[in-house]
């Protein structure tokens, strides 16, 4: 069976959604709902962006930083407005923060890219599943859209750049660098998993992380298909791996049925799990990363929870072994 996603390609991702039709790993497509905000409608590009690094400097994810007030920038703003005891008619003042900056391409980041196969069987040799393009590599680095990547520098070859090429990126406060991770991201005491919960919101779409009554963090999410729904219920975490294998099996993706015909996909932030698995007690369930960060909160999973690859890094800093996760 070949991906229909071209195993890694974002723009093949893509292309698959407009036709309705996400097979293999992304299940089915649901509807995105944009929740009007007039206060934030309202806003040009450039200040779009800036609240948009806002709300995810502060961990409340508004998806992509592109530039666009759609469904999880509104959302995320409520979010924050609510873990603030904001008015919910406030909006943060982010006239002072600059929307974009220059970046400097360097010979580790081409060093980083590489080739995925398109069968699971050819997958399940190769050593990594890596960045097939530089442009992916940047977009997801600065939490944004290969799409929006190329609006911010027109007439560049993305994928063509050399080192020392100079080109324009969302100004975020921390780039997401898979050499980084998960050696920069501190994780919390064990004792958290006592004070903290996660709770999953099928409906809303978001993930939010409280300390009793005190919301820590927001992220969107993709929770699961019709076809495969995430398990409503009470669960604990029990574990998060960075960095983790995939055992891909037609049956469970198809049927949700283990069977003794699968592949180990080997690491990598184009794995179908993206680069954190953290697991519930729930078998073949956990919270994770995806190859497909445009897609998240517009397409389904195979019951599990998606979030996008930074959002994941993140979410491994505020969790640990133990703690509750409601599903909604």
């Amino acid at each position: 069976m070949r991906f229909l996603f071209c195993a890694g390609s974002r723009q093949c991702a893509l292309a698959a959604l407009t036709t309705s039709v996400l097979v293999g790993l992304t299940g089915c497509v649901t509807s995105s709902r944009h929740v009007a905000d007039p206060a934030v409608d309202a806003f040009s590009r450039d200040r779009t962006v800036q609240l948009q690094i806002f709300l995810d400097g502060r961990q409340f994810g508004p998806g992509v930083v592109d530039g666009h007030s759609g469904e999880f920038t509104s959302k995320a703003l409520t979010l924050y407005r609510e873990a603030q005891g904001l008015p919910v008619n406030v909006v943060p003042d982010v006239s002072g923060i600059q929307p974009y900056t220059q970046y400097a391409v360097t010979e580790d980041d081409l060093r980083r890219l590489g080739t995925m196969a398109l069968e699971p069987a050819e997958q399940a040799q190769q050593k990594t599943l890596p960045y097939i393009g530089l442009t992916e590599l940047l977009a997801e680095r600065f939490h944004t859209t290969v799409a929006f990547m190329a609006e911010l520098n027109p007439g560049r070859q993305m994928d063509a750049l050399t080192p020392g090429e100079v080109i324009t990126v969302p100004n975020i406060d921390r780039p997401f660098r898979v050499d980084a991770f998960p050696s920069g991201y501190s994780r919390p005491q064990s004792s958290v998993a006592g004070t903290r919960r996660v709770q999953v919101d099928t409906g809303l779409r978001m993930l939010r992380v409280t300390e009793g009554d005190r919301l820590l963090a927001a992220f969107p999410l993709t929770p699961g298909s019709d076809e495969h729904p995430a398990p409503l219920g009470e669960w604990k975490i029990t574990g998060a791996v960075p960095w983790p294998w995939y055992r891909y099996d037609e049956g469970v993706l198809k049927r949700g049925e283990r069977t003794e015909t699968f592949y180990n996909l080997p690491p990598g932030p184009n794995s179908p799990v993206g680069v954190l698995w953290t697991g519930l007690n729930r078998p073949g369930v956990g919270i994770h990363g995806t190859a497909f960060p445009e897609t998240i909160g517009r397409s389904g999973s195979h019951g599990c929870i998606r979030l996008s690859n930074w959002d994941a890094a993140t979410f491994y800093t505020l969790v640990a072994k133990g703690m509750p996760v409601t599903i909604q």
